[in-house]
C-alpha cells in the first residue's frame, strides 16, 4: 500500500525546490532501481506496480507512463573544498560542463562519462540539476557510479590550472581534435547548448579544440553538434590516444 503522504512526497519531488528541502530524489524503472540497491546511495524505499497496482503507480511516476518500480533515495552529500582539492591533486581527466541545460543531454553526459571511465563531473551552479526525474532517467543508472559535483566552475579550472594540467575547451573554431596533443589528465569543458563556454571560461583554456566537419558542402551541413553528442565524440578520442 501506499500512503497519501507518499503520493505527496513523491510528486512534490518533481521540483528542485522539494528535493533540496527533503534531500530525496526519484529514480524509475527496474534497472535503475536496481542500480540505486546496489550503490552506496541510501534507498529510503522501494514502491512496485505488483505489489501498489497500476492505478497507484501512475499517480506517483513523474514520467510519462508509470515503471515497474520506483525507489525515493537520500540525496548524497556534497564534498567541501578539501575533498575537491584533494580530488584534483590525483590529476584526474575530468569533465566541466558550463550551462548545461537540457535534463537529457545531462543524462545522457553522465553515462558517458561512466561508459569512459571519466569520475568526476563538474558543473557549472546553473547547470541542470542531476536529481532532476529525466536527469536520472537519461543516465540510466549512471548516477550512482560518477560524481557530480556542483560548483564555481571558474574557480575549479583555475584549480587546474595551478596544478598544472590542461584546459581543453570547445569551440567552433579550434583545432582539430584528430590533430591536437591530448592528455589523460586535465579538465575537458563542455559549453551550454545555445552559448557554448563563458568568456571568463574561455580566457583560462589552454587547447582550444573542435570537431571538424568532413560534409563537402559548407553551405549545406548542420552548425554544430548537440552537446552530448559532441562530449561523445571528444571522450572517446581522448580514451583512443
Amino acid at each position: 500500500m501506499i500512503s497519501r503522504k507518499e503520493i505527496k512526497l513523491i510528486r512534490s519531488l518533481n521540483q528542485k525546490k522539494y528535493r533540496d528541502e527533503e534531500g530525496l530524489f526519484v529514480v524509475e524503472g527496474e534497472k535503475s532501481v536496481e542500480e540505486a540497491l546496489q550503490s552506496g546511495f541510501e534507498v529510503i524505499k522501494v514502491f512496485r506496480i505488483s505489489e501498489i497496482g497500476e492505478e497507484a503507480m501512475s499517480r506517483i511516476t513523474l514520467l510519462s507512463s508509470p515503471s515497474p518500480a520506483l525507489a525515493l533515495v537520500r540525496k548524497p552529500e556534497l564534498p567541501d573544498a578539501s575533498q575537491i582539492n584533494d580530488l584534483i591533486a590525483l590529476r584526474p581527466l575530468s569533465l566541466g560542463l558550463d550551462s548545461i541545460r537540457d535534463p537529457g543531454n545531462l543524462g545522457t553526459i553522465i553515462r558517458l562519462a561512466d561508459w569512459f571511465g571519466i569520475g568526476t563531473i563538474f558543473a557549472s551552479q546553473d547547470t541542470v540539476d542531476c536529481f532532476n526525474p529525466k536527469v536520472v532517467q537519461a543516465s540510466m543508472g549512471s548516477l550512482f557510479r560518477t560524481q557530480i559535483i556542483y560548483c564555481d566552475l571558474l574557480q575549479i579550472a583555475s584549480e587546474f590550472r595551478a596544478a598544472g594540467m590542461p584546459l581543453f575547451g570547445t569551440f567552433l573554431d579550434g583545432k582539430s581534435i584528430y590533430e591536437e596533443d591530448l592528455s589523460s589528465n586535465g579538465l575537458i569543458v563542455m559549453g551550454s547548448e545555445s552559448k557554448g563556454i563563458s568568456k571568463a571560461l574561455e580566457s583560462l583554456v589552454t587547447h582550444r579544440i573542435t570537431i571538424p566537419s568532413f560534409s563537402p558542402s559548407t553551405e549545406k551541413r548542420a552548425d554544430s553538434l548537440n552537446v552530448a553528442l559532441a562530449t561523445a565524440i571528444i571522450c572517446s578520442e581522448f580514451r583512443r590516444r
